[in-house]
């Protein structure tokens, strides 16, 4: 898996490119959120539009992230999903539990309205 991160009016954007799968793109991810955290920033989100496939160890990933995130005093949200991770999520029953946006400039204002 590859990830790039930038930034946009202090939410940071990791782009998710590849796989979410076990053995390699849920640690992936872990090790990026808790740099992002650990740099002091709170608020991401996570483009999903080059995801090419997740399993249930990236889903748990996803939970896993967001519970950090908020632990920290964050939010973490997702852009550009896929029908099929939407469709994962709706049937783990998680879909209420992420903000999904198909827009990155509402989504990244959406941070500044909490």
């Amino acid at each position: 898996m590859k990830l790039d991160l930038r930034e946009k009016e202090g939410v940071a954007i990791l782009e998710i490119k590849s796989e979410l799968t076990s053995g390699g793109g849920d640690t992936i991810l872990r090790e990026a959120v808790d740099t992002i955290l650990a740099s002091g920033r709170s608020h991401i989100l996570l483009n999903l539009s080059q995801l090419q496939s997740m399993d249930s160890a990236g889903v748990g990933e996803l939970v896993a992230s967001y519970r950090m995130v908020e632990r920290f005093g964050g939010k973490l949200k997702i852009l550009n999903a896929p029908s099929k991770v939407k469709k994962s999520l709706t049937l783990a029953k998680l879909l209420p539990l992420f903000e999904i946006f198909d827009d990155e400039k509402e989504a990244v204002a959406s941070f500044s309205t909490e």
